[in-house]
Formats: C-alpha cells, sequence, structure tokens
C-alpha cells in the first residue's frame, strides 16, 4: 500500500481514507513470531506483502505483554521495513485462547491502562518497529474458548475500546505527523465453542467498521471440531449439501460472510478478505461421499499448506477432488477414514478474484510462514490486484 501523504494523515487515521484498486489494494499476512527461528523476519517478502501482523502481543494484568524474544523480532522489523518503506507493520494484540479483554475492556479506566501500555511498548519502546494496532479478541459475549472470561456487555466495550485505540492513535499521528493504523481481525464462522454463533452478538459491526481501518474478514474456520460433521475449513458459496440449517448455511461461505457485513453496514472498501494458508481435518465414520458431510469420531491434524503439498498429495493413499460449488480441493484417504479440506493455489485464486470483483479492500492470509517455499498461495493471493 501506498504510504499516504501528510495532507491525508489526518483522513487515513480517522478511519475515512478510500484505496483505489489495485495499487492500494491491501495484501496483508499474519506472520506468527513463534516461527521465527525457522522463518525470519529477513525472510518475509515484503516486496509483495503491503502490511504484516505480527502475531501476537497478549494481555496480562490489564496490560499489553509479548515473549521475551519478540523484542528481537520488533528489531528486525523495524530493520525490514527500513528496507521496503512502503510496508506497513500492525501488532496483533490477543488471538485464540487469548484472555484478557474482558476485563482489560471493562471500564473507562481499564480501558486507558491497556491502550497506553500497548501504546507505550510498540510506538515509544519499539517505535518504528509499528504503524498500527490489530486487534483480535476472540471473542466477546460468546463463542470463544470455554475457559475465557466473557460478559454481555463484551459486545459494547469491545466498541468502547477501539474507540479508545483510535483516540491515542490519533494523538500520536498528529504528534508525529504520521499515519498510524487501527484494525481488528473480525469472524466468519457461524459454529463456534457454543454452537450456533452471529458475530453481530459479540460485535456491534457498523460502529466498528466507522472506527477501524478496515477489518480482517477470517473467512475460514466454518468447518472446525465445533462443527456437527465433516466440512469445508473455508468455502466459495453455500452448497446445498450442507447438512447445516439454512440460517446458518447462508453465511457459512466466503461469499455469505461477505455479504453479512454488508448487510451490517460494513462498507466493502473497510473489508479485507481472509484465505487459510492451512487445512483441517476430520476422521470421519463412514467412507460416503468420499468423507464429505459424514460425522466424526475425531478432528485430524492437516497441518498447513506445505505439509498437504509435500506429505499428503504425492501419496496415492489420498485421493484429490475438487468441489464445483464450494470451488475449493479436498482429499480423503478411505483406508484410514480421514477428510482434509485445504486451499491450492487455484482456490485461492478465486478467492482473492471475489475481494477483487466486490471491491474489497484487498485480501490477507491466516498466515504467512503456512506457504511452500516458491510462495505459491502467496502469488495466487496478490495475482488479482497486480
Amino acid at each position: 500500500m501506498i504510504r499516504p501523504t501528510l495532507a491525508v494523515v489526518a483522513i487515513l487515521v480517522s478511519g475515512c481514507f478510500t484505496p483505489t484498486r489495485a495499487a492500494d489494494a491491501i495484501i496483508g499476512a499474519y506472520y506468527p513470531g513463534g516461527s521465527a527461528a525457522r522463518y525470519p523476519v529477513s525472510s518475509i517478502p515484503a516486496d509483495t506483502v503491503t502490511h504484516l501482523f505480527y502475531a501476537f502481543a497478549r494481555i496480562q494484568d490489564g496490560r499489553c505483554v509479548v515473549v521475551e524474544e519478540a523484542g528481537a523480532h520488533f528489531k528486525a522489523l523495524a530493520e525490514l521495513k527500513r528496507k521496503h518503506p512502503k510496508l506497513r507493520t500492525l501488532i496483533s494484540i490477543g488471538g485464540w485462547e487469548a484472555g484478557g479483554f474482558s476485563d482489560a475492556a471493562l471500564t473507562d479506566e481499564s480501558r486507558k491502562r491497556l491502550v497506553s501500555s500497548c501504546m507505550a511498548m510498540f510506538f515509544d519502546t519499539h517505535r518504528g518497529s509499528f504503524d498500527g494496532v490489530d486487534l483480535d479478541w476472540e471473542f466477546p459475549v460468546y463463542g470463544g474458548p470455554k475457559e475465557i472470561a466473557a460478559r454481555p456487555q463484551d459486545r459494547a466495550n469491545m466498541t468502547l475500546l477501539a474507540q479508545e485505540f483510535r483516540r491515542q492513535l490519533d494523538a500520536l499521528a498528529k504528534k508525529r505527523g504520521q499515519a498510524f493504523l487501527l484494525t481488528a481481525a473480525l469472524p466468519a464462522g457461524r459454529m463456534q465453542s457454543a454452537g450456533p454463533y452471529d458475530p453481530a452478538r459479540s460485535f456491534d459491526l457498523k460502529a466498528l467498521g466507522q472506527t477501524l481501518d478496515f477489518i480482517n474478514l477470517m473467512t475460514y474456520d466454518m468447518g472446525t471440531a465445533f462443527s456437527s460433521v465433516s466440512t469445508f475449513n473455508a468455502p466459495l458459496r453455500e452448497v446445498p449439501d450442507d447438512p447445516l440449517p439454512p440460517q446458518l448455511r447462508r453465511y457459512n461461505n466466503v461469499e455469505g460472510a461477505v455479504d453479512f457485513y454488508l448487510e451490517h453496514d460494513v462498507p466493502a472498501d473497510k473489508l479485507v478478505l481472509g484465505v487459510p494458508f492451512y487445512g483441517r481435518g476430520f476422521r470421519v465414520k463412514d467412507t460416503a461421499h468420499d468423507g464429505l458431510y459424514q460425522p466424526y469420531a475425531e478432528p485430524y491434524t492437516a497441518g498447513d499448506w506445505r505439509d498437504i503439498k509435500g506429505k499428503l498429495l504425492g501419496d496415492a493413499k489420498w485421493t484429490q477432488h475438487w468441489h464445483p460449488v464450494a470451488q475449493t480441493p479436498y482429499l480423503f484417504n478411505a483406508g484410514e477414514r480421514v477428510f482434509v479440506s485445504y486451499e491450492d493455489p487455484k482456490s485461492i485464486g478465486l478467492r482473492a478474484e471475489l475481494a477483487r470483483q466486490r471491491d474489497l479492500r484487498g485480501v490477507f492470509m491466516w498466515e504467512l510462514t503456512g506457504d511452500d517455499d516458491e510462495r505459491s498461495l502467496l502469488k495466487a493471493m496478490a495475482a488479482p490486484f497486480e
């Protein structure tokens, strides 16, 4: 993404900047700090990636914290940014199984304390490493890990927390004469830990659309251990054969998730479409329909694209399939009764093309280190915006 001039800083940080296609399209990448040993920061393809989300900072005692080795990663990010001045980097706070949000967002005082601690750490102590903050609260009110605290007032408090980040980031932008971004990763999957799930019960989507610079729409994890049958991780379209109830099935796909957010007054140019660089698997109880939409005994760890390409695609025990409606590949091992849903360059390209056709802000992935050495998925993801 082209770095804005100072003349548009105020517009950008207030959340009103609209990009033009395709030069300003977002090609976003989540980068897990725990992978730095095998995939160092210096290897990040900053010539293709426009926005990098470092995952994760956590919340402890109401303040932002990171693991000890993160400091070295942040220095490497600053060096990467010096070599690639158009790269925008954001610290992502939270993630699945990350607690502390509900308590930290509970009062005006606790929100100010959390935000101030994050600002001090990422924009003072590690000044030059980050251009913004990405909130990944999974999830306010309900739907997240059952051991994580959640409250009915979380929905309103998430908005207030985002507004406090917006206020402090805007103040810093005015002081330093540069833009700082505020984003959030928001869910699409309709089955979560508590069963049927509605993102609008967790988040005030319209208010967040007005506060955030953009939303990373997690259009994946639509078929997980919370699903009742083996199913697709990120089907492009609604599949009539999917046994989900129609009111859930309508939105439990990439197109449907986009429509849901648009129906809740989030502008298209505030949405960045998510694609998974990993698979989901199920050990099914029946071999019918090549394992699709079958009851299962347990989830199966499919791994990321790198694993699937290297270990499964060349193994004759795994038959390869393509679903014409879901527009996604899948694998079935009849002998072991294992079904695996995954994405490949073709399906990733189709999802990125959908983002372009629907005039969304761009596309992002979880996560960068899951790609192969040729960066096949990243190239397919970026191609529609070149």
